[in-house]
């Protein structure tokens, strides 16, 4: 494809869509979560904001060591230890990009900078030179760019390009634009900044007004050449443009809009099931692409049209984005090879032999529980699986009663293993859930606060699996746990336990670093 042909797709996933309030991904998610990303051949991973803590640092740089094919990013403020940290981070990469912002808006100059136009025109000159210096790949964004005076934004463009920026992004930081106004700023940066042909158009669009998409293309249609995007459309607030509807808006209606991002479409379905998974977040059943309803047709009238031709009421087919459109032809009777081929036809093909043995071990108990088993049922069931397989658990759940109803206090009484100690203990509470919890608490003492609790059926029915979501913290530190069962109880907790083991990791890693970190202190390091 020649370069006007082709859309660079730049995604914030674990950068701006963890900014959503509780969608805090581990390193190990987030590594797991760069390798489908890669594979789906995404353009640029802006892996994390160095500088804001050693987590995302970590990360950032445990990313930009692992792609093979996708360029890992990092973002710093106008600030030189923000670049610093940045390149320190992604040096281990044989290609990277810094990507560097300032706010261009009155308002933001006025209550959040404190700095005059003068100002920060001295800003974006040293931090984009600076940035140079460590890579020829320098992105440069002008945050709330939709709500900043034309001309100031053309004059700070141009000084970006000529300091070194080869991408200029422009951020609907707020969600505040629409699409004709977008597609006219684009226009207006083309035609009134002298340099623009040295750089590329970027967009970065939020959702506050459910136009992420929208202004994303309109504004593709004027000339942007790089979209800014997260899978599931999480990020802060009401989100950001939704990865999969760009990529398959530019698909679908290639009549229109005559690109080509290079994604592999059948690995999307996947990627928006490990990043809900990773931040407990499930997706909506009406979510375009990636949502349990986006194929499902069940009025008479759109059923028949289906029978006689799917393009009656399909703009898309669903092997295009990696949904499988049958239920699960599977019950007790099936063989673990039989297993093995539905979970390649549901895109899981490269897990390990434990993996496949673990899941398929819940899928027998599962199978002696239920009369229908669908693809939404294996799925989950996969999905714990990794999770456990990702994980060494340190308290494990061994046997849980539950005692609830009118009249009696709800109780529960509970077995764990904690450490390879045989612990028991019987607890009351407001509600069965709040009795497991108590029980948990009493046998492995800890002060977390749980902050999420979230229950949601993954398919339908009374002996539906139940995947609870829990999402705890303790300090600076927070841990989401996720478990599926048909006994909602037990999912919870397994859930709280699954929080908790993730949360005794992270302790023990900061003991680590704080005892590094001492001895060289102590050896005058």
């Amino acid at each position: 494809m020649s370069d006007k042909d082709k859309v660079y797709i730049f995604d914030t996933t674990m950068r701006d869509g963890e900014q959503s309030p509780g969608a805090s991904m581990s390193v190990e998610e987030k590594i797991q979560i760069s390798r489908v990303f890669d594979d789906m051949g995404i353009d640029i991973i802006e892996a994390g904001f160095p500088i804001t803590s050693p987590g995302d640092f970590e990360a950032v740089t445990a990313i930009s060591k692992g792609l093979k094919n996708s360029i890992p990013c990092g973002l710093a403020r106008a600030k030189k230890k923000d670049i610093d940290a940045c390149y320190e981070s992604l040096k281990h990469a044989k290609r990277f990009r810094i990507h560097t912002f300032i706010s261009t808006s009155p308002v933001h100059m006025k209550h959040k900078l404190k700095m005059s136009n003068d100002q920060v025109i001295d800003a974006i000159k040293e931090s984009v030179t600076y940035a140079k210096k460590f890579t020829d790949d320098v992105e440069w964004s002008c945050e709330d760019g939709t709500r900043t005076s034309l001309d100031f934004m053309c004059k700070t463009i141009e000084l970006a390009i000529n300091c070194g920026a080869t991408t200029v992004n422009i951020p609907d930081t707020v969600g505040y634009s629409i699409p004709e106004e977008f597609a006219k700023t684009i226009t207006h940066i083309k035609n009134n900044v002298p340099n623009i042909d040295k750089a590329i158009i970027s967009a970065h669009c939020h959702n506050d007004l459910g136009l992420a998409v929208a202004n994303a293309l309109a504004g593709l249609s004027a000339g942007v050449r790089q979209i800014e995007c997260t899978i599931n459309g999480i990020g802060e607030r009401a989100g950001n443009a939704a990865l999969e509807e760009i990529v398959m808006a530019i698909k679908t209606r290639n009549d229109l809009m005559p690109y080509d991002t290079g994604i592999k479409t059948e690995l999307i379905s996947k990627a928006s099931k490990i990043v809900s998974n990773a931040t407990g977040f499930p997706v909506q059943f009406n979510k375009a692409i990636v949502g349990k309803n986006a194929f499902a047709h069940e009025s008479g009238i759109h059923q028949d049209g289906m029978l006689k031709n799917r393009e009656t009421y399909e703009i898309m087919s669903p092997e295009s984005v990696g949904v499988k459109q049958t239920s699960l032809v599977m019950g007790k009777h099936s063989g673990r090879h039989a297993f093995k081929d539905k979970l390649t036809d549901l895109g899981y093909s490269d897990m390990t032999d434990d993996v496949i043995q673990e899941a398929f071990g819940k899928f027998k108990v599962l199978a002696d529980k239920k009369k229908h088993i669908y693809d939404e049922d294996i799925i989950a069931l996969v999905d714990e699986s990794l999770i456990v397989d990702n994980k060494i658990n340190a308290i494990n759940l061994k046997s849980l009663k539950v005692y609830a109803g009118t009249g009696e206090p709800q109780r529960a009484e509970m077995t764990l293993d904690v450490f390879g100690d045989i612990k028991q203990t019987t607890q009351t509470g407001d509600g069965p859930v709040d009795a497991i919890f108590k029980c948990i608490k009493e046998l492995y003492e800890h002060e977390v606060k749980l902050s999420l609790y979230q229950v949601h059926a993954v398919t339908e029915g009374t002996d539906a699996q139940a995947t609870v979501s829990v999402k705890i913290e303790e300090n600076d530190r927070t841990t989401v746990g996720q478990s599926a069962d048909t006994d909602t109880l037990v999912a919870s907790a397994k859930a709280y336990l699954n929080a908790l083991n993730k949360m005794l990791i992270k302790r023990e890693k900061k003991s680590l670093s704080e005892n590094i970190e001492h001895q060289k202190v102590k050896e005058g390091v």
